[in-house]
């Protein structure tokens, strides 16, 4: 298994996922530059973390245009797996792989802090080793988290099951969130299911040498996915 991680101008989420990958999930990873024109020779791609471009104009408005995005939407399109992580989620809603968007918390500050988020859509290539509503703690660092969707096309993406998880208490009963998001959202996927946003991190979560290990749990699923390169 061979994840590309892509490194934007104002990324720091990637050398956490570039190692933690590696380290502990035991996977082949390398670098993506934004300015790279070909994915090729990957089986799946993660956006990290980060303030790519300084958040300038909006969180990931700008990451959207860089060239290796050209890319991207084509292994979309192909069926890579594909995770955006807190400014990777925003990337990808920004570059409309994913529907809505993600706004500034409701309390106006940054949050930093564990919390627990259940999993309802346990099919995709990211979730696919967890259990139906199995509720993980991990990590959370943003300012924008809030997410955003119109009316009827939250409920499109109820009815389609593209709602990944929820946060939620300790035992998984779903709360309001604390940064705003409609529905108590975490984490969407696609109507394909290969796209995956997400904004707690998993990467951060990958041992229990830093706190936990509930991360690596979501992301071993990505070890029973079969190969589906650009």
């Amino acid at each position: 298994m061979h994840v590309g991680v892509i490194s934007f101008p104002g990324s720091n989420g990637d050398h956490d996922a570039l190692a933690n990958l590696e380290s502990d999930l035991g996977v082949t990873v390398r670098r993506v530059d934004y300015r790279e024109t070909t994915l090729a020779g990957l089986d799946a791609v993660v956006l990290p973390g980060g303030f790519s471009y300084g958040d300038a104009l909006r969180c990931g408005a700008i990451a959207r245009f860089a060239p290796v995005m050209t890319e991207l939407q084509k292994a979309a399109a192909n069926g890579m797996p594909i995770l955006g992580i807190c400014n990777g989620f925003q990337v990808l809603c920004e570059a409309h792989l994913l529907p809505g968007a993600l706004l500034r918390n409701k309390t106006l500050k940054f949050h930093c802090y564990r919390t627990h988020i259940k999993f309802e859509n346990v099919d995709t290539p990211w979730t696919n080793d967890l259990q139906k509503d199995e509720v993980l703690l991990l990590p959370i660092a943003h300012g924008e988290g809030s997410y955003f969707i119109d009316a009827e096309n939250l409920a499109r993406l109820e009815g389609n099951g593209q709602v990944v998880a929820r946060y939620c208490d300790a035992d998984g009963v779903v709360t309001e969130a604390e940064n705003g998001s409609v529905n108590a959202i975490a984490s969407v996927c696609n109507e394909a299911g290969n796209v995956v946003g997400l904004m707690p991190h998993p990467e951060r979560a990958t041992s229990e040498l830093t706190g936990g290990a509930d991360g690596l749990k979501m992301l071993k699923s990505l070890l029973n996915v079969q190969s589906v390169r650009s």
